[in-house]
C-alpha cells in the first residue's frame, strides 16, 4: 500500500443515468485509459489520462491500475451494523428469527466497548467490499449510534444511521418508549447529523415494536428535521403483515400505518415491501417513498420475492434501493447481492442486466438517499469515494475472462455473478485508501 495519490489511473466506469430510462447507451461514461484528479477529498477533474496526466504537478503520486474497473464506491440502502454475528443464523422464519438470534445479540450494545469494536468490524468489513456509504442501523441505545458515528467519522466515511425505536413488543432491556426515544433521537441528530459527512435517520424497526404514540414521535422528529431520512421495514413477511393488521385495526393497510404519523416521502427508506397490495403501492409511489431489495435477506428468511416489474409499473412507479440487510443478508458484499437479484427475478421471469445493477449500487442507490450531488458518481466536485473491481481476481474468474475479449457488459456480468469482496481490489474514502491499494505508486515526471 502506498500514499494517498493526486490521481487514480485505469478503466473509467461512470453512471450518469438509469439504463432502464435512458438506455444502456446513453446512461455511462467509460474511459478505457481514463484519469480521476483528486484534491481535498473530493475529484476534481476526470477524462482521459493522456490528456489530463500533464496538467499534474510534477513528481505527483498517480495509483495506476491497468486492468482495473474504477467505479464510484458502492452504496448499501439498509444494513443493520449489530447483527455482524447474527449473520448465518440457522433455520427461522422473521418473527423467529428475530426473537431466537437478533433481540439476544443487540442486548450487548449498550456496553459502549461492544458498540465500538462491532462498529470497527463493520466498518472494516464496507471497506474490504467496496461500500463507502451505508444507511445503517444501530439499536435502541444511544450508545451504539455514538460508536458508530464516532468510528465513521474517525475513517471521514460518508454514513447513514440512527437509533432503532422500539417501545412494544421486544424485549424489556431492548424497549424504550415514545418519550424517550424523541428526546434520545433529538441529542443524536443535534450531535451528528450534518456534522462532517455523517446523516441521521429516524429509525423505527417496524410498525409491531412501536406504539401508536412513539410512531407519532418519528413523524415529529421528521418534521423538525426535515433533511434527516426516515428508515424502517414494511411488508417483509405475511405473518408479520397479518400481525401488523391486528396491531392497527383502524388502519388501511401496511403502508397507511406509516402514513398516518407523516412517515411517508422521498426521504423515506421502506425495507423489503415484498407483499404489497395495489393501494400500497400507488401511496408510495405518490409520496415519493423508497422500496428496498433485499435479495439474500429475502430469501435466507424465506420472506418472498420482490417483484421488480411490478415496481417499475407505469401506474405506480416505486424509486427502487437494493441492499444487502445484513445480518438477515448473508453477505457484506453488493457484487453477491447484485448476483442474488438477479436470481431473485430469474425465478419470476425478470431480468436484471448488468449495467442496471451498477447503476443501482452507485448512483442510483445515492439518488434514494438524496445525496448523489455528493456520491455515486465520478462527476467533479463529488467526494472521491472510489472502488477499483478487479474480474479476475480468483482462478475462476480469470478463467471466464479469457473469453469475455473487452465486453464491458460481460464483465460486469461476472463481476456480479461470481464476485465477492476479493475482487475488490482497491476502496478510496474522500481520496483515501480505505482498503487494498495498489502494490506500487508512480510518480508523475513532467
Amino acid at each position: 500500500m502506498v500514499g494517498t495519490p493526486a490521481a487514480i489511473r485505469g478503466r473509467l466506469l461512470n453512471f450518469q443515468d438509469d439504463p432502464a430510462l435512458a438506455g444502456a447507451a446513453d446512461s455511462y461514461q467509460y474511459i478505457e485509459d481514463g484519469l480521476l484528479v483528486l484534491a481535498d477529498g473530493r475529484i476534481s477533474a476526470v477524462g482521459e489520462a493522456r490528456a489530463l496526466l500533464p496538467t499534474l504537478p510534477p513528481d505527483a503520486l498517480v495509483h495506476h491500475y491497468p486492468d482495473g474497473l474504477v467505479m464510484a464506491g458502492l452504496i448499501d440502502t439498509h444494513v443493520h451494523f449489530p447483527q455482524t454475528q447474527v449473520i448465518a443464523s440457522y433455520g427461522a422464519q422473521l418473527l423467529d428469527w428475530l426473537e431466537t438470534y437478533t433481540y439476544v445479540e443487540e442486548q450487548k450494545f449498550a456496553a459502549p466497548e461492544h458498540a465500538g469494536r462491532i462498529a470497527r468490524f463493520f466498518l472494516d468489513e464496507m471497506c474490504r467490499s467496496g461500500t463507502t456509504t451505508a444507511a445503517v442501523y444501530c439499536t435502541v441505545h444511544p450508545e451504539s449510534v455514538a460508536a458508530f458515528f464516532t468510528e465513521s467519522a474517525r475513517r471521514n466515511m460518508r454514513m447513514v444511521a440512527g437509533k432503532v425505536l422500539m417501545d412494544r413488543n421486544a424485549p424489556v432491556a431492548l424497549r424504550d418508549t415514545a418519550e424517550r426515544g424523541f428526546t434520545e433521537s433529538e441529542a443524536l441528530i443535534a450531535r451528528w447529523h450534518g456534522k462532517g459527512r455523517q446523516h441521521y435517520a429516524v429509525t423505527p424497526r417496524f410498525a409491531l415494536t412501536s406504539t401508536e404514540a412513539q410512531l407519532e414521535a418519528a413523524g415529529a422528529l421528521l418534521r423538525a428535521h426535515p433533511d434527516v431520512l426516515l428508515q424502517t421495514h414494511l411488508s417483509e413477511n405475511p405473518g408479520e403483515i397479518a400481525m401488523v393488521r391486528k396491531a392497527f385495526p383502524g388502519c388501511r393497510d401496511y403502508v397507511d400505518v406509516y402514513d398516518r404519523y407523516g412517515l411517508l416521502g422521498p426521504r423515506s427508506l421502506f425495507g423489503h415491501c415484498i407483499h404489497l397490495a395495489e393501494a400500497e403501492r400507488a401511496r408510495l409511489s405518490e409520496s415519493g417513498s423508497v422500496a428496498v431489495f433485499c435479495p439474500t435477506s429475502n430469501l435466507f428468511i424465506g420472506s418472498g420475492l420482490f417483484d421488480l416489474a411490478l415496481a417499475r409499473d407505469a401506474r405506480f412507479p416505486l424509486r427502487v434501493g437494493l441492499a444487502t440487510d445484513v445480518g438477515g443478508g448473508t453477505s457484506y458484499s453488493m457484487l453477491r447481492t447484485a448476483g442474488e437479484a438477479y436470481k431473485v427475478l430469474q425465478l419470476q421471469g425478470q431480468s436484471l442486466p448488468a449495467r442496471q445493477a451498477f447503476y443501482m449500487a452507485t448512483l442510483g442507490n445515492a439518488r434514494v438517499l438524496g445525496l448523489e450531488d455528493r456520491i455515486g458518481t465520478l462527476a467533479p466536485g463529488t467526494d472521491a469515494d472510489v472502488v477499483v473491481l478487479d474480474a479476475r481476481a480468483t482462478p475462476a474468474m480469470a478463467h471466464r475472462m479469457e473469453v469475455v475479449q473487452g465486453d464491458l457488459e460481460n464483465e460486469l456480468f461476472v463481476l456480479m455473478t461470481l464476485g465477492d469482496d476479493r475482487n475488490v481490489r482497491a476502496t478510496y474514502v474522500a481520496g483515501a485508501i480505505a482498503a487494498g491499494g495498489p502494490e506500487s505508486g508512480e510518480r508523475q515526471k513532467i
